[in-house]
């Protein structure tokens, strides 16, 4: 017999019990419109996924089970599978509630915890053991949890959650997964650079693994801050995904539906549905379409994962819109095009008046009719001149903030600084110089930016945002308290190089149904520079440092891959053909500024994650704000250069 399946993305936030609930409800309602028998949702569905330390407090297992207790009767007709934190004999676990036709069958719990980079399940939850089912009571009656199977009119539902499916021991020993002709997968699996391929493959093993039906369910959202979700679903159907959505959605629950074809016991009373299980007619279509699906680029996956995390951002946090310090660089040019994207792409997907609606808080885009009168409110620009500024920077800054439709502002902020260094001077009793003060006269004019657009910031409602790249970050190249401000920082995970090849790429052409911004000519053409010095003296930002592209090999390298100081400078000179002792320069510069810098870094303003590197602290890279420094690694390559 044929029956529709599906796999749900939501888009929730941790700890809005009414708003996840609500949610929850809406998906339930439209698995039933769709005629739908067996569904799967994500990971922490009830809660959300990123609750932190939250997930250390007794109430939040005991809240998450009275929703599911009050959403039950929503269930009548639907065979279901949410995930929610569950406490079985005093430990905590990443469960799988199993509801049928308005009852609560069991949990199964997960058995492998992602504990690298962005997750840190071990501090939160125990690990199932594999094979074992213990009892869990709720309001008086006993349900199975653990590593359980459920039979439904015949058919054999089993589980992975998430990491389960990741581990490379997979399918050595797992009784109750390689037994069941259907899993289902509830995952909270964040977005980076091309991760869904590999995502994909993993559906597709699970299918072949049982012969079977494989339902992958994920959130699709900026949930709690750092992590984007792209909403990747898939149903495959033994070794063949026949569904698949359209990822990075804004729209707040969103199916994925198949039909398949199932080998069903109507006489079978265990777990039955009491109307039996919704058969579809033999004239509806055994897949849904894949055509439209095609394997995005980086680029657009770039833009569409900043964009989604920027409107959630913006709406969750009750933020009326962004402050942007716009210096004519590439940096902030970005993070001003994605915004403008950001409008684009929701009220293309969402429709204006739902757009709004999502934003009803913020008073001040509720009369518009258009993206441009939108984008009037929802940014607002400042340049921010010194005598050290130049009108290359100034009319790059201008010309992109009119071609965007965001409110443009133009500060003269000498005044400010002429009036610290003259307190600082007349205190130490002497004039400062750029040969002798070279360091601090440049940070000040960064830290003279700052109240001002924080003041902006302030009288608005708005979010500060952050412009530092990964590269930056990398050796702390900004200025704490001054460009290194803000509330959000979108461009932490990703960069320079990559940064100033894609808004090469926005100039000239459309992506992903978002128009090329011809006025970015007047960014690109110029060689990064902090514009801190004197005019006379052309700073660049790679004479100051090194090149972008040598920088950023070397921070793979080193953070990424856990190479030695050692193998990177062969690498340096072997990819680059530089000489030994420019190669030598180079790492030496980059370990003694990364070293230095970590309380820096320490400091940053959250930033999204957007590929399988980062060098946020609280999450992908801890190291400590006092070292060594590579001291003894870098001596003994320079020692060996004679």
């Amino acid at each position: 017999m044929k029956i529709k399946v599906a796999s749900v993305a939501l888009n929730q936030t941790p700890l809005d019990w009414n708003g996840n609930q609500a949610r929850l409800g809406q998906a339930l309602e439209s698995l039933r419109e769709e005629g739908v028998a067996l569904a799967c949702f994500p990971e922490m569905a009830v809660c959300g996924y990123g609750c932190e330390d939250v997930f250390l407090a007794d109430y939040l297992y005991e809240e998450c089970l009275e929703i599911l207790t009050e959403f039950l009767p929503l269930t009548k007709g639907l065979a279901v599978g949410i995930g929610l934190p569950l406490k079985v004999d005093g430990g905590r676990y990443s469960a799988v509630a199993f509801v049928v036709d308005g009852k609560l069958q069991g949990f199964y719990c997960k058995k492998n915890l992602a504990n690298d980079g962005l997750h840190y399940e071990h501090r939160w939850f125990k690990a199932w053991e594999e094979g074992v089912v213990s009892e869990v009571e709720i309001d008086g009656q006993k349900y199975p949890a653990g590593d359980t199977q459920f039979s439904l009119n015949g058919l054999t539902i089993g589980f992975e959650v998430c990491e389960d499916a990741w581990v490379d021991c997979r399918f050595e020993g797992n009784q109750q997964a390689s037994g069941s002709s259907v899993i289902l997968n509830p995952s909270a699996s964040h977005f980076a650079f091309r991760k869904n391929i590999e995502r994909r493959q993993l559906v597709v093993e699970g299918s072949k693994s049982i012969d079977g039906v494989y339902l992958y369910a994920n959130m699709c959202s900026n949930e709690a801050g750092r992590i984007i979700y792209d909403g990747s679903n898939f149903i495959a159907n033994k070794n063949e995904v026949i569904a698949e959505n359209q990822r990075f959605s804004f729209e707040e629950v969103q199916l994925t539906l198949a039909t398949v074809e199932v080998e069903i016991q109507k006489d079978l009373l265990e777990y039955q549905f009491e109307t039996g299980f919704k058969v579809v007619e033999s004239s509806e279509p055994l897949t849904e379409s894949l055509a439209a699906l095609e394997q995005l680029s980086e680029d657009e996956e770039f833009l569409l994962a900043e964009t989604l995390g920027l409107f959630d951002y913006v709406r969750k946090s009750f933020s009326k819109g962004f402050i942007l310090s716009l210096s004519g660089g590439v940096d902030s040019a970005t993070c001003a095009v994605l915004i403008r994207y950001m409008v684009e792409r929701a009220v293309a997907k969402l429709g204006i008046e739902d757009f709004k609606k999502r934003l009803s808080y913020f008073a001040q885009v509720q009369d518009a009719k258009t993206v441009d009168e939108i984008m009037s409110s929802m940014l607002c620009c400042v340049y921010q001149a010194t005598a050290n500024s130049g009108p290359v920077t100034e009319n790059a800054a201008e010309s992109l903030a009119k071609a965007i439709g965001a409110d443009y502002h133009f500060f003269n902020v000498d005044g400010v600084l002429e009036g610290y260094k003259g307190l600082v001077q007349g205190t130490m009793d002497r004039d400062l110089s750029w040969e002798k003060d070279d360091l601090a006269l440049q940070n000040i004019q960064a830290r003279v930016r700052a109240p001002g657009i924080w003041m902006v910031t302030n009288l608005r409602g708005g979010l500060l945002v952050t412009t530092s790249n990964r590269s930056e970050a990398a050796v702390g190249y900004a200025t704490m308290d001054g460009d290194t401000s803000g509330s959000i920082c979108p461009l932490g995970g990703v960069d320079k190089t990559f940064l100033r090849r894609w808004l090469a790429v926005v100039e000239k052409d459309s992506i992903n149904a978002c128009e090329a911004i011809t006025s970015l000519k007047f960014v690109n053409e110029q060689e990064p520079t902090a514009e801190l010095r004197p005019s006379d003296q052309e700073q660049k930002d790679e004479e100051d440092l090194m090149p972008y592209e040598v920088l950023d090999f070397i921070e793979k390298a080193s953070i990424r891959d856990k190479k030695s100081p050692q193998r990177i400078f062969d690498g340096v000179q072997k990819e680059y053909g530089a000489d030994a002792q420019k190669a030598f320069q180079w790492i030496e510069k980059f370990y003694r500024l990364w070293s230095r810098n970590q309380w820096k870094r320490e400091r940053y303003a959250p930033a999204f994650h957007m590929d399988d590197e980062n060098l946020d602290p609280k999450t992908w890279c801890r190291f400590p704000i006092l070292s060594g420094g590579y001291q003894r690694e870098l001596a003994r390559i320079k020692a060996s250069l004679g």
